[in-house]
């Protein structure tokens, strides 16, 4: 039998007719930047999030730079983010010309550290000119980028509560977490990407909801920052040709734009598909006594939120001898896949940052043990069954016993 990580097929198949027809009219109209087809898709975003404002732009990625770039964040300043994450997240700080400051992760859920937050907020920052918070190395500290990674939330409550107190804006990247839902103790459960001054979504063809490119969004609360986004995504330009500030061609485009309003009905559903599948994985682990021998995802908020308390964008788990266990589910037709091999401390081009292996052990320990595992909607049961077999097979569980 064969598993793929990842089947887009499937998914495609059964929303072709209403794509082919879609593309169809855009095609017909020739009108392909921003227009009718981004506002209605802006609209659904933001009404399904529950966001004040919803702006489109060109991938997840340039969601995270623009947000920054609304803030006004650049050289001299610096931002807190997660170093085991994918490379966008500090990458865009980076390319402003602020410092990426990294926080460990939580062993399980492999999201944000609020004690650790807390700790060097507390302890390893200082009050500079203006009563500024200055990081370790003298850099304004300017803002907070928690990721909700893998489709868990981070600890909201409590980051903003932190962020509140040190007078910093939020940036969720969100850009693995469309639809999944934190329960805040404020009362009412909120959606990914809400909750901060801006959230930011990928729509990668590999995501929850995938567009047939890159894509992306941005979503905010407030009247002033969404009309600044709207006119960074577009050169800065807000009347034709008149530039009041610097931005880039960070729009989306129309043909993204009307496919992805296509698939947006359908989110929850394959989100809720996801986790029977995930569902399916324990059970069968369970069956075949694997229990101990691999760490499966946690469930933070089962209970607590709504049905979107995960949404396993990754299945990921942790696992002993993961290289060779690769190697075992390739020769069986398994598809698997690391996020992330090299925590973004250690990745040479932010060597400048001084860091060093050992600075960020819960990062680099994830970096060497997790793995992602086919999760994607439409596998069967059968299929999930199959991967179970195919793991309580390994080798490497013998030794060492």
């Amino acid at each position: 039998m064969r598993v793929p990580l990842l089947d887009l097929q499937l998914q495609y198949q059964s929303l072709k007719p209403a794509i082919s027809a879609e593309v169809a009219a855009i095609m017909d109209s020739q009108q392909f930047i921003l227009g009718p087809k981004v506002e209605a898709f802006e609209n659904a975003v933001r009404e399904y999030t529950g966001a004040n404002h919803a702006v489109g732009v060109s991938s997840g990625t340039d969601a995270l730079l623009v947000a920054l770039m609304a803030l006004g964040i650049g050289p001299g300043d610096a931002v807190i983010t997660s170093p085991y994450t994918f490379f966008g997240t500090a990458g865009s700080i980076a390319r402003t010309g602020a410092e990426p400051v990294f926080i460990d992760i939580e062993p399980d859920s492999f999201n944000l550290s609020v004690k650790k937050l807390a700790a060097y907020l507390s302890t390893e920052c200082k009050t500079g000119p203006g009563g500024s918070l200055l990081s370790r190395s003298g850099k304004r500290l300017r803002a907070i980028m928690p990721v909700h990674l893998f489709g868990l939330c981070c600890a909201m409550d409590e980051i903003q509560e932190i962020a509140r107190t040190h007078g910093l804006p939020v940036i969720e990247d969100a850009a693995q977490a469309l639809g999944a839902v934190y329960p805040s103790k404020a009362g009412a459960d909120s959606r990914a990407g809400a909750m901060g001054e801006f959230g930011c979504f990928s729509f990668f063809p590999s995501k929850n909801l995938g567009a047939f490119g890159d894509a992306g969004m941005v979503v905010c609360r407030d009247d002033a920052m969404a009309a600044k986004l709207r006119a960074l995504r577009n050169h800065g330009m807000e009347q034709r040709y008149y530039h009041s500030m610097i931005g880039g061609n960070f729009r989306i485009d129309a043909l993204q734009a009307a496919i992805l309003n296509i698939k947006l009905p359908s989110l929850d559903g394959w989100s809720a598909a996801r986790r029977r599948n995930a569902r399916i994985y324990r059970e069968e682990f369970a069956r075949r006594g694997l229990d101990g021998k691999l760490g499966l995802p946690v469930e933070t908020y089962a209970g607590a939120a709504d049905e979107n308390h995960h949404i396993y964008n990754q299945f990921v788990i942790r696992a002993p001898r993961r290289d060779e266990l690769i190697a075992h589910l390739a020769k069986n037709g398994v598809g698997s896949a690391i996020y992330y091999p090299v925590p973004l401390h250690l990745q040479e081009c932010f060597s400048s940052l001084g860091c060093r292996p050992g600075d960020f052990p819960e990062s680099e320990k994830a970096a060497s043990e997790t793995l992602a595992l086919p999760i994607y909607p439409e596998l069967t049961p059968e299929q999930l069954r199959y991967v179970a077999d195919v793991i309580a097979g390994f080798p490497g569980f013998l030794i060492g016993e």
